[in-house]
């Protein structure tokens, strides 16, 4: 566990329609938004994650750096977003497991506060043909990238509803939307979190709590180069996108207070709706 905090920042702005405490209008809102805000996101230790947990920091909230292995990729992470100025807690857990989802929730709750921000990142990859995967593997892929959603959001769901605020954001993928590069199981469960994405907005919509999804694809990770049917050719842009890319759509739905139930697809054009 490593619990940090520095106070000290600096300034951008953004322009949405409403903040969670203003008025409507269209105001310009500086770093500080989400300042107070405790967020967590898992599979935060590299990649997409990281790159959501820092954004969100420099946006103004403290953040919970969820890792299942890798303890100092999340020391790291956790290094980066104290220099933005926030607290940060490295937590180890398995998001799968009901037993580790509580005890993450408990620790980030004792230590930084209710969260009020949920981003489920975690998500494993193993590239097969469909007669290639195994029932083992289907079940792995089905546990870790979507049963790990609803733990996650089941465990921190009541607080939100408590403090009629909150903000979950469900990183699907252009999978669930196209089939993909990476199989059939992976595609399952990133079509999945769309469709929990869809129950958890209608039945928390009176509650002050959005529920939303980013579909990425082909973002220039490690999961994605280490995957050799990713390809930049299957995107007409002709390029992998960037952790950038999606972690700015990530802070903008923190931000939103009007939109949920919504796919955002990142994707370079691979997939238009």
């Amino acid at each position: 566990m490593l619990v940090c905090s520095l106070f000290l920042g600096a300034a951008i702005c953004l322009r949405i329609s409403q903040h969670p405490t203003s008025p409507r209008s269209g105001t310009v809102f500086s770093v500080q938004d989400l300042k107070n805000r405790i967020a967590l996101v898992t599979g935060a230790s590299r990649g997409i994650g990281a790159g959501i947990a820092l954004a969100l920091a420099r946006a103004g909230a403290d953040v919970g750096v969820n890792y299942r292995q890798n303890a100092d990729a999340a020391a790291a992470v956790c290094s980066e977003i104290i220099r933005t100025g926030r607290k940060a807690l490295a937590i180890q857990a398995d998001v799968s497991v009901s037993a580790d989802v509580k005890r993450m929730v408990a620790e980030i709750e004792a230590h930084l506060g209710g969260i009020d921000i949920l981003v489920n990142n975690a998500a494993i990859a193993h590239p097969r043909k469909l007669e290639e995967i195994t029932e083992a593997e289907w079940d792995e892929v089905l546990t870790v990238n979507l049963k790990s959603v609803f733990l996650v959001t089941q465990a921190v769901v009541g607080g939100m509803r408590q403090r009629k605020w909150g903000r979950i954001i469900n990183l699907s993928s252009v999978a669930a939307q196209t089939g993909g590069a990476v199989g059939a199981h992976y595609a399952a469960s990133k079509a999945g979190i769309i469709g929990l994405t869809h129950s958890c907005a209608s039945s928390l919509i009176r509650d002050g709590i959005t529920v939303n999804a980013i579909a990425p694809a082909l973002i220039e990770t490690d999961m994605v180069t280490s995957n050799p049917n990713a390809s930049p050719n299957l995107i007409p842009m002709g390029h992998f996108g960037s952790v950038e890319d999606v972690a700015s759509v990530a802070v903008m739905l923190a931000l939103n207070d009007y939109m949920t139930g919504q796919t955002v697809s990142v994707n370079g054009g691979w997939y238009m709706s």
